[in-house]
């Protein structure tokens, strides 16, 4: 462990240093104009003629751009980085602990962030290989968590072998990204997500203990909101694009959006190492997944209604108005309680169906509490009733004497 100690922390020092020299670099390229026809390519940080105009028509200037840019990519770094070393001075002493540190070090600060080290490599080609490097290592050391959470085996076995090859895909994709070879930055890169998520859900159900099954809700559950606000983010921004002037603001809003969601992948995993006693957050989790579902259908019946009566409108009058707005927000308003407290007894009886029982165990027995009159049955009720919400090894109740 001492070595693994000490080569933590050589590369935290390499990586964290090479992020801080990196700066300055990642600036000047946020805010140098690209004058070729590839501008705005996947691996192009620079600005393009329209977005310079755009940001002059805004009243901001390409200074404040790089600023944004490179500040999120910063506060990226900071964040991962600053989870890691806390995770490293607490619990260093525990492998898994180890390996957790590690892979938020090298994820957050050579992999997610990998744009300020680019820029470096950009300015300095003999950096080009170190930096790809420590970016797939990065990028095997989180599959390779992912597999291994919370007790750092690989469960089933054979699930080695798969992180094996995912790592030897990943070689192309970042070392060769236009090769033939690199399939992993096509269509198999969801596979590569899925699996992540499906090994992740077997030792949650199979394997982990209930100590595991907290930690592995903090995960799951940050990373889950990550993911999908990241992919809400993107998809909001592909359904609803900006007109010409609003573009380049949209970016920034988009970029920030989607580094606050990932940021969450760090906190939730610090927590779920370091509590020695975890929070409860199933009801929070159940009042995510309720809210999540309650808007999505609300959403869904907002636009479906805005759409039908205005078609409807049109093809009698000819015309549009503003008061199917109106009437669609009143009737939206008008579903709002009835359908959040459907979709929470729906939830309830699926997820969490043993506080369902309980809950309508007790409901049941304060029924009957107001009409049983014989102090025997409802003695026998009242034993029942503890025995069923509770389940405690043994019930036995005696009732006091007064003659």
């Amino acid at each position: 462990m001492r070595y693994l100690r000490i080569a933590w922390v050589a590369l935290a020092i390499v990586v964290i240093g090479m992020d801080a020299v990196s700066i300055p670099f990642a600036y000047e390229q946020a805010q140098t104009l690209c004058e070729s026809t590839s501008c705005n390519g996947p691996d192009d940080e620079r600005l393009a003629p329209d977005e310079v105009r755009d940001l002059d028509e805004l009243g901001l200037s390409p200074d404040f751009f790089a600023g944004g840019t490179v500040g999120l990519e910063v506060i990226g770094v900071i964040s991962f980085s600053t989870v890691s070393i806390v995770i490293f001075l607490r619990g260093s002493g525990d492998r898994m602990a180890l390996l957790t540190s590690f892979t938020l070090l090298m994820f957050g600060g050579a992999a997610f962030n990998s744009d300020l080290s680019e820029a470096l490599a950009a300015a300095h080609p003999a950096l080009k290989f170190p930096v790809d490097l420590l970016d797939y290592i990065g990028q095997v050391a989180f599959s390779t968590f992912f597999f291994v959470f919370p007790d750092g085996r690989f469960v089933p076995r054979w699930t080695r072998w798969l992180a094996l090859m995912w790592a030897l895909l990943f070689i192309p994709n970042l070392f060769f990204p236009g090769s033939r070879l690199n399939v992993l930055g096509g269509p198999l890169f969801p596979g590569y997500v899925i699996t992540l998520v499906i090994v992740q859900v077997y030792r949650y159900v199979r394997v982990s203990d209930p100590t595991q099954r907290q930690q592995t809700k903090w995960v799951v559950f940050g990373s889950t909101v990550a993911i999908g606000g990241f992919v809400l983010t993107l998809v909001v921004s592909n359904l609803f694009p900006p007109d010409q002037q609003s573009h380049i603001l949209a970016e920034i809003l988009q970029g920030t959006l989607i580094y606050a969601f990932i940021l969450l992948i760090p906190v939730s995993v610090a927590v779920a190492i370091l509590r020695s006693r975890l929070y409860d957050i199933d009801l929070l989790i159940n009042q995510t997944l309720v809210y999540l579902l309650l808007t999505a259908m609300l959403g869904l019946v907002y636009v479906g209604i805005v759409f039908s009566l205005q078609y409807l409108l049109r093809a009698l009058t000819g015309e549009t108005s503003q008061l199917v707005i109106v009437a669609s927000t009143l009737a939206i308003a008008a579903l709002f309680n009835p359908l959040l407290r459907r979709i929470q007894d729906v939830v309830d009886r699926r997820f969490y169906r043993r506080k369902y029982d309980a809950a309508e165990t007790l409901r049941d027995f304060s029924g009957r509490l107001r009409n049983e009159t014989n102090l025997n049955t409802l003695n026998d009720d009242l034993v029942a009733v503890v025995g069923k919400t509770m389940q405690p090894e043994h019930v036995s109740l005696w009732l006091r004497d007064n003659r």
